[in-house]
């Protein structure tokens, strides 16, 4: 009976995967929590935890692209092994890249060829894969729909009709009873936010990009000026004071609340604003984002990656995390449930997401005339560069000088920084 038993529990054994012997792993991962984003990311981690036996822990990190930055900075300066997949900002591998082992020997060169080829390429540093993108992104103008129809007015193609629309409409609605409505929202806080909002207004107006593909410092201008000091002049008369501390959120709740016209936000905020307890569901509208007089409509170019840390105990299983939670499958699972964009041009044309996710087709016009934030040029340079550029649009807006002097002190501060740190 004894040698009977000694038998099958050697058969059992046998029986067992060599997974099933190894001590599950536990990997954690940097979520952000802009939205429904870290619900969102919970769920792909842990769907792929029960697949593969290991287990998951769930940072979250700040809202701020900032303040996260700053984190991570701070944790990776340490060699801390607290974090073991980075959620990063597309234009994050530059300033990071020692930190993130190369994952082009994990993944297949065909998988590669069928994403965006320009978020494959911000990603790749010194012929390094620093990480696989998750999602992209790109502005887009939020409308009303109800108050356009209802006051006669079109979608804005221009900032000056946008102007004008919105204080129109601001004033009548005021006028009517609706004393808490404003015209315009956007992101206005001094932080990488406001790079986008304003890389945006300067590049639909002819003005440019802060510094050009050669490395030239191209933002004091006179198209750049004029933009600038136009939405100096939206502060306090169609849009609130108070938008020089939003940041997409802050932006967000003020739009679906029902008390702005037009917002300017990010793909997520679709999904949110026509949620079940949205006030403004079924009211709302996406368009490409107005354009100066000579101008084209842009948007700046986003989206988030996932990165491996070199100082993780557990890479192959991280590695493992971040080929799943970027893969197709679970990018469409993103993009059903919670407006996420893909980064497989092929997916928008994927019969379901397109019923689903109906801004797509707006969104892949808007990514087409995109403008990329200049991180690829300045390298390591690129916080300072930023955090110098939205730190002189904030001042103009705050009134502390004009878009003029503001800018030709920006310009300087940017001579200096290329001359000392370089690019």
């Amino acid at each position: 009976m004894r040698l009977n038993n000694i038998l099958r529990l050697g058969l059992l054994l046998l029986c067992l995967s060599p997974a099933t012997l190894v001590r599950a792993a536990t990997v954690s991962i940097s979520c952000g929590a802009v939205g429904i984003e870290l619900e969102v990311c919970r769920d792909g981690a842990e769907a792929w935890a029960e697949k593969t036996g290991n287990e998951i822990r769930i940072i979250s990190t700040p809202n701020s692209t900032t303040d996260r930055l700053a984190l991570y900075q701070q944790l990776l300066a340490a060699g801390s092994a607290d974090i073991d997949v980075f959620q990063i900002d597309v234009v994050w591998p530059g300033i990071l890249h020692e930190h993130f082992i190369d994952l082009k020997p994990h993944i297949e060169p065909e998988r590669l060829r069928a994403q965006f080829e320009n978020i494959i390429d911000a990603n790749i540093v010194d012929g390094h894969l620093v990480a696989l993108p998750w999602f992209v992104d790109a502005g887009l103008l939020y409308y009303r729909k109800d108050l356009l129809d209802k006051h006669g007015f079109g979608v804005p193609e221009t900032w000056e009709a946008l102007t004008h629309t919105a204080a129109t409409i601001q004033k009548t609605e005021r006028a009517g009873g609706n004393r808490d409505l404003w015209g315009f929202v956007w992101q206005g806080r001094a932080y990488e936010g406001l790079t986008c909002n304003a890389l945006e207004w300067v590049h639909s107006s002819g003005g440019g990009n802060i510094v050009d593909d050669r490395g030239e410092v191209i933002i004091n201008n006179p198209a750049a000026v004029e933009a600038i000091d136009q939405a100096a002049a939206w502060i306090g008369t169609i849009t609130p004071l108070g938008v020089l501390n939003y940041e997409e959120e802050q932006a967000r709740g003020v739009f679906q609340s029902g008390r702005a016209l037009f917002m300017r936000n990010w793909p997520y905020a679709w999904t949110l604003v026509n949620g079940g307890d949205s006030p403004v569901r079924g009211k709302v509208g996406i368009a490409a984002l107005p354009r100066g007089e000579d101008g084209v409509h842009t948007g700046t170019l986003g989206g988030w990656q996932l990165a491996v840390s070199r100082y993780s105990g557990v890479r192959q299983e991280a590695i493992d995390l971040v080929r799943h939670l970027s893969s197709r499958r679970e990018q469409k699972r993103r993009a059903l449930e919670a407006g996420y964009n893909p980064t497989w041009p092929e997916l928008y044309d994927d019969p379901e997401v397109r019923a689903a996710h109906p801004i797509a087709p707006t969104l892949r016009k808007v990514l087409a005339g995109a403008v990329a934030r200049p991180s690829d040029v300045t390298g390591r340079s690129y916080n300072q560069v930023s955090n110098a550029f939205w730190s002189a649009v904030h001042a103009t807006l705050a009134g502390k000088g004009d878009a003029a002097g503001n800018l030709a002190l920006l310009e300087r501060r940017l001579e200096r920084i290329r001359r000392h740190r370089g690019w």
